[in-house]
Formats: C-alpha cells, sequence, structure tokens
C-alpha cells in the first residue's frame, strides 16, 4: 500500500482543485497555542482540564510515592501526567492548569537523586523490575515537554541527567536481559525511544538519538503482528505501535524502506486483514486482533491514543487523507467514548458487545495517555504545507498561524459536523496571498461541493481525496464546503456478518438500554433491525450539546418477520456510556442499501 500518493490538479473557472493528497514530507504542526478549537473537540479539551487533570488528587497519587521510592514494582505515569498538563495548560492558557504543571513539576525535580534517578522503586529495584524504565522515560519526555513549551530550563536539566542515568545503565545491561517477567522486552521499554529522541532534539545532543539506533536497534526491529494474548505478550498494540513511531521519526524523508516495512505491514493488517473495528478500535485485552468482536476488552485506551499518534504520523510524512479518515472515526467513537460526558472517569477499554466500566484509579497509562490523546487534539485539525494549509479535521475553531514564507493567516471554522455537514471556512490576513487552502473529504461522502464567497464552483471534490483551491486570497474570502449526510447502514464482517452497524459521517450510533426501557433482559446480539423504519438523526443533547440520536424498530428474538416489530429503540451516539451494542442483525443481508466501511472497501 503505497503511503506517498502523487497530487493531481483540475483548473476550473480559474480555481486550481487539487484530487489527490499532498505530495510527501510537507505537512507540518502548527502551534499548540495557534488554535482555539470549539464544539466537542474543544469541549473534551475543557472538561479534560478541569474535571479531571485539576480534579485528581495529584500529591497522593502521582507525587507521594516519588518521594517514598519503596516500591519493587508498579506504574504511575507521573511523567504522561505532566507531558498531557504541560501540553494543555500551553494550548488553553488556564491559568489554574499552569499553576498545577508548575506544583507537580517542581514536586518532582525536588524527588531527583545524585545519580540522576526519578522513580517510584527501591534500589535494589530499579531498571530491572517492570515498569521502572517505562516510568522513568516518560518522565524524561514530560519533563522535555516542559521545556519544550513553557521554557523550563530546571526540567531541562533534569531530563537529561534522567536519560543519562538510563542510557548509562541500559547501555551496560541493554534489554532484553534486564526485564523480569512473563512480558515480551519491548513492552518494558515503550516511551523510551520517543523520550530520547524528543530530548536530542530539544537538547541538540545527538547521543540519545544515537542510542535508539545502537543500542536499542530501533532500525532493526521487525516484529510479525500476532494475534492474541497469550504469554509471553508479543502482540501489544501500544508497544508494537510506539516502535513503528520510532522508525518512522528516525526516517521521516523516507530514504530507508526498511524503517516503513513494519508501518505497511500494521495498515496492511487493519484495511486488508480485519484488524479495524467498526468503533477505530484496534486492540483486544491490549493484543492485535481480527475477529471484530467488540466485547469487554476492546479498545484499550493507550492503543487509542498511538494509533492517532501513527496515523498523525503517517498523514505528514505521506499525504494521504485516508489517515484523516481514520483520526477522526477514531476520535469520534473509541476516544470520546473511554471518558465520561463530564470528563471526570475515564476507561481501560471500550467495547461495543458489552457493558462498559470506568477504570477505578486516575493513575496508571490508560488514564495518563487519555489526557494525552486530549492533548494532541489541536495538532490534528490543521496543518502548514509547503504551499498553504490543509484543515484535517471540522470543528469549530480559530487558527493563527503564518505560512513557510512568514504570512499571518487567520482562519475561522464555523460548523456543526459531524452532527452536520456545511464547514464555512473565513480568511483574514493583510493585504493578499497567493496560497493554497486544502480541504479533506472524507471516504464516506461521495458529492462533496465548494463554493468560494457564495460562488458555486464546477468542481466536485472526489471522496478520499484532498480537494486544494489554489488562489490569491484577501481578507473577508470565504469557503463553504458541504458534505451530504445521511444515516447508512454498514455491513459487518467475520463475527458480525449478517448484522450491520448504523453511522453517520464519522459517528457510530450504538443501543444502551438504559435509554430504552423494557431492554434489561433481552440480549442486544439477538434483536433484529427492520432497516425499513430508520429513522434520524434526531438533536439531542443527553451526552453533548449538538448531539444526535436516531430511531429504529426491531424484531425480539424469536419473533418471525415481517410483521410489525416488537419495539423501537433510541440509538445514541457511541460516546454514550451506556452503549453495549452497536451492530443488529437485518432480515437480509444482501439488501442493495447495506454499504461496506468505506474505509475497508477498495484497499
Amino acid at each position: 500500500m503505497s503511503r506517498i500518493p502523487r497530487t493531481g490538479l483540475l483548473v476550473l473557472g480559474g480555481v486550481v482543485v487539487g484530487m489527490q493528497a499532498a505530495v510527501a514530507y510537507e505537512l507540518e504542526h502548527i502551534d499548540l497555542n495557534a488554535i482555539e478549537l470549539g464544539g466537542e473537540l474543544g469541549r473534551r479539551i475543557d472538561v479534560t482540564v478541569k474535571n479531571n487533570l485539576l480534579a485528581v488528587d495529584v500529591d497522593a497519587d502521582f507525587i507521594k510515592p516519588f518521594q517514598e521510592r519503596s516500591q519493587t514494582d508498579g506504574f504511575i505515569g507521573l511523567g504522561m501526567y505532566i507531558d498531557g498538563l504541560a501540553r494543555l495548560a500551553f494550548h488553553t492558557g488556564n491559568a489554574d492548569a499552569i499553576a498545577r504543571k508548575e506544583h507537580v513539576v517542581a514536586a518532582a525535580l525536588a524527588t531527583q537523586e545524585d545519580d540522576g534517578y526519578i522513580g517510584l522503586m527501591k534500589p535494589e529495584a530499579r531498571i530491572a523490575k517492570l515498569w521502572d524504565v517505562h516510568e522513568m522515560a516518560y518522565i524524561v519526555l514530560g519533563l522535555t515537554s516542559d521545556y519544550a513549551l513553557f521554557g523550563n530550563e530546571e526540567s531541562l536539566a533534569a531530563a537529561k541527567r534522567l536519560a543519562d542515568y538510563l542510557v548509562n545503565n541500559l547501555t551496560d545491561n541493554p534489554p532484553p536481559g534486564c526485564f523480569e517477567g512473563d512480558l515480551s522486552p519491548e513492552m518494558g521499554v515503550t516511551g523510551l525511544g520517543d523520550a530520547l529522541i524528543y530530548l536530542s532534539r530539544q537538547s541538540s545532543d545527538a547521543k540519545y538519538r544515537d542510542f535508539c539506533v545502537d543500542v536499542l536497534k530501533i532500525g532493526e526491529w521487525r516484529k510479525p503482528i500476532v494475534k492474541g494474548r497469550f504469554w509471553p505478550i508479543d502482540g501489544h498494540v501500544y508497544a508494537y505501535i510506539d516502535k513503528c513511531l520510532l522508525q518512522l521519526r528516525l526516517d521521516p524523508e523516507h530514504k530507508n524502506t526498511a524503517l516503513q516495512a513494519m508501518s505497511d505491514d500494521v495498515m496492511q493488517f487493519l484495511l486488508n486483514g480485519e484488524g479495524l473495528t467498526i468503533s477505530g478500535a484496534v486492540s483486544d485485552h491490549e493484543c492485535w486482533h481480527d475477529t471484530q468482536a467488540g466485547l469487554n476488552n476492546l479498545g484499550e485506551t493507550c492503543a487509542s491514543v498511538y494509533m492517532l499518534k501513527f496515523y498523525d504520523e503517517l498523514l505528514r510524512q505521506g499525504g494521504d487523507p485516508l489517515f484523516g479518515d481514520l483520526m477522526e472515526r477514531t476520535i469520534h467513537n473509541t476516544l470520546f467514548g473511554a471518558q465520561s460526558p463530564d470528563g471526570r472517569q475515564l476507561r481501560y477499554y471500550t467495547p461495543f458487545e458489552a457493558q462498559r466500566v470506568f477504570f477505578d484509579k486516575d493513575t496508571y497509562c490508560c488514564p495518563n495517555n487519555y489526557r494525552r490523546g486530549v492533548a494532541d487534539l489541536p495538532k490534528y485539525v490543521v496543518y502548514r504545507t509547503a504551499r498553504g494549509i490543509l484543515l484535517n479535521l471540522y470543528t469549530p475553531c480559530t487558527v493563527n498561524t503564518v505560512l513557510q514564507d512568514g504570512t499571518r493567516v487567520t482562519l475561522t471554522q464555523a460548523t456543526a459536523y459531524p452532527s452536520d455537514g456545511v464547514v464555512n471556512t473565513r480568511i483574514s490576513l493583510d493585504g493578499e496571498k497567493a496560497f493554497d487552502l486544502g480541504f479533506r473529504i472524507p471516504r464516506w461522502c461521495g458529492n462533496a461541493s465548494v463554493k468560494v464567497n457564495g460562488a458555486a464552483t464546477e468542481a466536485v471534490c472526489d471522496r478520499g481525496s484532498i480537494c486544494t483551491i489554489a488562489r490569491t486570497w484577501k481578507s473577508g474570502d470565504e469557503v463553504e464546503l458541504t458534505f451530504p449526510m445521511a444515516l447508512r447502514l454498514v455491513k459487518g464482517r467475520r463475527s458480525q456478518a449478517g448484522r450491520v452497524a448504523v453511522m453517520y459521517g464519522p459517528l457510530v450510533f450504538g443501543l444502551s438500554k438504559e435509554r430504552n426501557e423494557g431492554m434489561e433482559a433481552i440480549p442486544p446480539r439477538l434483536l433484529t433491525m427492520d432497516v425499513d423504519s430508520l429513522e434520524g438523526p434526531f438533536p439531542d443533547d443527553s451526552v453533548h450539546p449538538g448531539g444526535l440520536s436516531c430511531a429504529v424498530g426491531v424484531w425480539d428474538p424469536g419473533q418471525w418477520y415481517p410483521g410489525p416489530v416488537s419495539r423501537r429503540l433510541e440509538l445514541t451516539e457511541f460516546a454514550d456510556p451506556g452503549v453495549e451494542a452497536a451492530y443488529f442483525v437485518v432480515a437480509n443481508p444482501e439488501d442493495a442499501r447495506l454499504v461496506d466501511d468505506e474505509l475497508i472497501a477498495g484497499r
């Protein structure tokens, strides 16, 4: 599967419209404080900061174990917490978040020992015991983020001392020999390479990057996709994608095909090997699976967050808008489904064929990676290109950024997407400037249209492409992008064969028994949907402002059909905490109205 599609241009009415993706290695992140988000993305950032990051007992749960240093195993996730907190504080400018970040960083630095160690463990348990290296790696990363965003020189110095402690100890006793337990050796160093490459870039010290190549042997790491969870764990999605990301970041210009091979294997497995589920989740009990089942341990939050990082890297390096489609499917369903609507509670797993439960701690990897995942959202919305700007995700936002030649541009996006398919973008700048403005056209939308300053162009941007408008822009220019939207019935595969999921744009709808009386004793998997009765979507603010629901008739288990349906069900967005069924049996699995999942079809 090529990750570097070619660029094709079409000239219509004086407007150059790009019908394919941007060229490789041209997409850049904009600064975290250059964008203000509204809509559900902005709301999730707000509730994560106010009701989660600032609501945890940070001194008791996060700082105290590092002050005591009395453990022989365990994991807290302090560095992950610092990283998410620093980036969200910087993005939002929230004074309380900034004060909390300064307090946590100062407390962490006060625990650093003379040899550089910051951690939980007794001296005899350090390095060799899981998850000591994992913990330290993310502390390096979190402190480096504090330096990169807030200029804290003490954080950089502490990160270097801790990194030196890791490098020195792991060089003398390199993995896998230094770890005990039944887990694969790669799991214990998850996050280490990412932290060291980040630190190498921020400190301009090549030794940290060299360690990733010479000791961790990231350039040589190649493993097959192993499905299922069994001992030793060898198919861990989070650990696997962590290594893929490192290889991609070591080779951003695609000069070494060996460093792309594992990433290509992942995408082959997801799109052609049934590894991608309808909600965007890819893991079961933390490991690769291809059954399409959505049971208790589906969708580990760490795996979902790292898949988003992976898609972002592939989009920036290769330009294929498919990765933007994968991002929005994962964000609006699995990611947001892993958090309570008020932001306070977080999940380890987010299934769609079982009751969901919230994790009982604020510490550990999944809660902290969720916070980091939400901190990533601003950088996924808009990218700077060699010739202009690409809008990847659609949400109300204001973007103040500069083009590569230094021209300052403000974009204001007004939309109710994904509840509605109209996206209005207003351009503000001094004077006039020629640049490209690109829009990702989702693969589910076959007839998107574009207007510039109210005038229809003849351009119809193909599904699954980037539609690029190249012109001389002036302040006040407006672009209206329209995605016609309707409910669709998406065919299930493998364990979901003969069943359908209801979707609207990137949104998956599901059944919550709490929202439907009389369903307590009925297994949702045994219901049969009357596809002729599907109605909606309807406005529904019960899960989040501007949300949606829909309605459908079903036949109860054992009831003959056709005939009157047994009951009508309300289906709500996947992020509804009560959702426990996303697929329904249909009487005619060959019904022409049923469609393939657009992310899978044609790959």
